[in-house]
């Protein structure tokens, strides 16, 4: 008895050892010190099922979302919409006029504009009056504000309209034929847009370290793209995206495509008037909600995101789908279904595009526990997969042993900030949950690329995976 007594304090000890340790557990410990230098880090861990903080940094500091942003428009979409909701495309008759009603589906292709006119062909082969554009299930506001301007060429930035053809994007080629002097793109498909490469210069030598060679792109609302700057020769070919600039004149020509090939006659004018409506000829259904959400999280498809918060802002409202309503949809629906409070947050989009957004990993950590304690709603297995699927394939600080498919989490970049959160599973089978927010990020070598940050998260999850 004497003897068991004579050990209760040194257990007593062993165990204010062991809290203390945990209560004091920093981020930049956890990472071995490889915190990139000059940096801000907001981290929230805390264990799954008991809900307990684990470690907390920053937290309650509103920080930019990047792509997290999505998560918080998958789950209000999955609260609200369900998984079966549609995107309808529709051709509609008024008298001599056909009228074609947009419904913003992020996934509706020029093909599938085809095929409405194809089935139209069936009962009609002459369009005595014009057909009309509707884009009313929208407003007129394509971009959400806060997105800088030098990136609204390219794809990732391509307009949130309910006017939406082959993800309102183009894709092509620049290379220069043998024996040219200048460059040329090809397209991937033909496309309505035009391409002018007369202003770029190629150059032969090879790049040196202060080499300040780039390439510029400016766009018109006429779809018209002038590429300038230089380029070396030696890095041709190089694929480029082109985010479209006026998807009204897109859909317009595309239209006229699609009245060639089923072969049909229009008589009047292809015009746009959101205000005509009519009786439903044939229509186009979009994938269901469940398949666009997967493909929004693994792939971070920005057009999906935006649209899908305007449509719940269109159905939760009864008007326009806009950004403004789409967001305050948003935050009714997560805070009347999930109790969820994000009126402190400053939310400007659904994809995280905008460096307007403002979320804390706090409020983070809310949205991606309801997600893990609720997986009827299916958005578990959307998300990316530590080196198997959507965009932690590759990410190479998680992508090898021990750490691969060990991680489920959603990815955010923008300039400067690199963002993981979702569920990790530890050595010992414990799943924790989690929010990172990395800002300010900026390596004085450029040529360092990411690898600073790839290096802190590797240590990072690699320590919390041994540790618990």
């Amino acid at each position: 008895m004497l003897k068991r007594l004579v050990k209760l304090p040194a257990l007593l000890v062993l165990f204010s050892s062991f809290s203390l340790s945990a209560a004091t557990l920093t981020v930049d410990g956890l990472a071995n010190k490889n915190t990139p230098k000059a940096t801000d880090v907001a981290f929230q861990l805390i264990d799954m099922k008991t809900g307990k903080t684990l470690v907390a940094q920053r937290a309650d500091q509103l920080q930019p979302p990047a792509s997290l942003q999505k998560l918080v428009t998958a789950l209000a979409a999955k609260l609200y919409l369900k998984d079966d909701f549609r995107f309808i495309t529709r051709l509609e008759r008024h008298k001599d006029d056909v009228i074609i009603r947009f419904s913003g589906d992020p996934d509706f292709s020029s093909d599938d504009l085809d095929a409405l006119f194809q089935s139209l062909r069936s009962s009609q082969s002459v369009i005595k009056g014009n057909i009309y554009i509707n884009g009313s299930t929208f407003d007129d506001y394509e971009r959400a504000i806060g997105l800088p301007w030098d990136n609204l060429g390219v794809c990732y930035s391509a307009p949130s309209s309910s006017v939406s053809i082959d993800k309102n994007c183009a894709t092509g080629n620049l290379y220069i034929k043998p024996g040219a002097s200048q460059p040329s793109v090809l397209l991937s498909a033909k496309k309505p847009i035009h391409i002018d490469t007369s202003t770029l210069e190629i150059i032969k030598t090879k790049a040196t370290s202060d080499d300040y060679c780039q390439m510029k792109l400016l766009a018109d609302d006429k779809n018209h793209y002038q590429i300038g700057g230089c380029i070396h020769e030696s890095s041709l070919p190089v694929k480029l995206k082109f985010a479209l600039q006026n998807t009204t004149a897109y859909a317009k020509a595309n239209i006229g495509d699609a009245l060639k090939k089923a072969g049909i006659q229009l008589k009047g004018k292809i015009l746009r008037d959101d205000h005509k409506v009519g009786t439903v000829i044939t229509e186009h259904q979009s994938a269901p909600l469940d398949t666009l959400v997967r493909e929004m999280l693994k792939h971070s498809d920005n057009l999906i995101a935006d649209n899908v918060l305007k449509i719940i802002g269109h159905v939760f409202y009864k008007q326009a789908g806009s950004y403004e309503n789409g967001i305050a949809a948003v935050q009714h629906i997560l805070k009347q279904q999930a109790n969820i409070d994000l009126s402190h947050a400053m939310l400007v989009d659904g994809s995280g595009l905008s460096r307007n957004n403002r979320l804390s990993v706090e409020q983070l950590i809310q949205v991606v526990s309801y997600i893990f304690k609720h997986p009827e709603l299916g958005l578990i297995n959307d998300l990316p997969v530590s080196g198997e699927s959507g965009t932690l394939a590759f990410r190479s600080s998680v992508n090898k042993p021990p750490l691969k498919g060990q991680i489920q989490a959603k990815t955010g970049t923008l300039y400067g900030t690199y963002n993981l959160a979702g569920k990790i599973r530890t050595k010992n089978n414990h799943d924790l949950l989690f929010v990172q927010i990395v800002t300010n990020f900026h390596p004085a070598d450029e040529k360092q690329s990411r690898w600073p940050v790839m290096k802190f998260e590797k240590s990072l999850y690699e320590s919390i995976y041994q540790r618990f």
